[in-house]
C-alpha cells in the first residue's frame, strides 16, 4: 500500500477536474489528480461536440478530453488512474482510500466526481451509446435537424428535452411508461400544445433497433405496459431522460447534499460545508451539465482552493 501526500487532491478527470488541476498547477499547488473510473467523464461517451470554446470543427468528446489531459499533465498535473473508494474529511489532512489500496492525504481537496446519467440498461441501448442513443438534448439535438426522435421519460427533465428537440427535429415522440406525466403542468401544457410532440402512453422500450454496419439507430420496439402489445417506433435518435444520479455517495457523511444528491455550494462558489473542500463540475450542478459550465466551476475551485492553501501557510 503506497501512501500519497499533496497540497491538493482532485477527485475526478472530466472537464471541471482537469481545468482545476491546470489552474491549481499554474498556481504552484502540484497537485495530484485520482481519474476516478470513466476516465475523461461522461463526454467520452459522446461522439461529436459543436458547442465548446475554441474548437471551429466539431471535436469528439474522447479526443476532447485526452486534449485537456495533455494539458493538464503539460502543466504538471500528476494523474493517477485508480478510483477513490473512501473519504474520511472530519481532520486535515484530509484522507482518501483508492480501490488498489492507495491512501491519499491531503490538506485540500477538490471534489469534481461528475453525475452519470440514468440509463434503462437494456444491451441494445448500450450498443447504440453515441449512435443515435443520447442522454443529453442540448449537447446532441443539432444533430437531428429534421430528423425524427424520441424522449424517454415523464418528468420535468423529459419535458424540457422533448421542447427543446422541437427546434431541431421534425418530430418528437414521448414515450412515458404511465398515463400522466410527472413534469409540473406549466411543462405539461407547452408539451400538449407543441404541434411537433406526441405521446405514447403507458409504454416502455423493450429494445432499441439499427444496424452494425454503418451503426446507426433506426427505431424503438416499444412495450405496452397495460396490454402487452408491442410495435415499432422508427426514430433516427433516442433521448433517455429519467434523470441523472450525482456521485456523491462518498461525501455524504461529511457534506450539505440535497434530495437529489447534489453537493450544495454557496451561489458562485465552490465552497462546501468542510472548509478546504470544494466541489466542482455535475456533481453540484443539477441545472446546466454542460461540459463549458463544469470546467468554470473547475477554475473557481482551483482559485478557491488556492486562496485556502495560502492562508492556511499564514497560521
Amino acid at each position: 500500500m503506497s501512501d500519497n501526500k499533496t497540497s491538493l487532491l482532485i477527485i475526478g478527470s472530466g472537464p471541471a477536474g482537469y481545468t482545476a488541476g491546470i489552474y491549481a498547477a499554474r498556481a504552484g499547488l502540484n497537485p495530484l489528480l485520482v481519474s476516478g473510473p470513466q476516465i475523461g467523464g461522461q463526454l467520452t461517451l459522446t461522439t461529436e461536440i459543436e458547442n465548446f470554446p475554441g474548437f471551429p470543427e466539431p471535436v469528439s468528446g474522447p479526443e476532447l478530453m485526452d486534449k485537456m489531459r495533455e494539458q493538464a499533465q503539460n502543466v504538471g498535473v500528476k494523474i493517477i488512474e485508480d478510483k477513490i473508494i473512501e473519504a474520511d474529511l472530519s481532520a486535515r489532512p484530509f484522507t482518501c482510500r483508492s480501490e488498489t489500496g492507495q491512501t491519499f492525504k491531503a490538506d485540500s481537496i477538490i471534489i469534481s466526481t461528475g453525475a452519470s446519467a440514468r440509463w434503462l440498461g437494456l444491451e441494445s441501448e448500450k450498443n447504440f451509446l453515441g449512435f443515435g442513443v443520447s442522454g443529453c438534448a442540448t449537447c446532441d439535438g443539432f444533430f437531428y435537424r429534421n430528423k425524427d426522435v424520441a424522449v424517454i421519460g415523464g418528468g420535468n427533465t423529459a419535458a424540457d428535452e422533448a421542447l427543446y428537440l422541437t427546434n431541431f427535429a421534425r418530430s418528437v415522440t414521448l414515450i412515458h411508461r404511465r398515463d400522466s406525466l410527472r413534469a409540473d403542468q406549466t411543462m405539461q401544457d407547452r408539451l400538449f400544445n407543441n404541434p411537433k410532440i406526441k405521446i405514447e402512453w403507458n409504454s416502455v422500450v423493450s429494445e432499441f433497433l439499427g444496424t452494425d454496419t454503418p451503426k446507426s439507430l433506426t427505431g424503438l420496439k416499444l412495450k405496452n405496459v397495460k396490454t402487452g402489445a408491442e410495435k415499432e417506433l422508427k426514430i433516427d435518435g433516442a433521448f433517455v431522460a429519467i434523470g441523472h444520479h450525482p456521485n456523491s455517495e462518498l461525501f455524504k457523511e461529511w457534506l450539505d447534499i440535497d434530495k437529489e444528491g447534489y453537493i450544495i455550494t454557496p451561489p458562485n462558489s465552490c465552497k462546501t460545508k468542510v472548509s478546504g473542500v470544494f466541489a466542482a463540475g455535475d456533481v453540484k450542478d443539477p441545472l446546466y451539465r454542460q461540459a463549458v459550465v463544469a470546467a468554470a466551476s473547475g477554475c473557481i475551485a482551483a482559485l478557491e482552493a488556492e486562496k485556502y492553501l495560502n492562508e492556511l501557510k499564514k497560521q
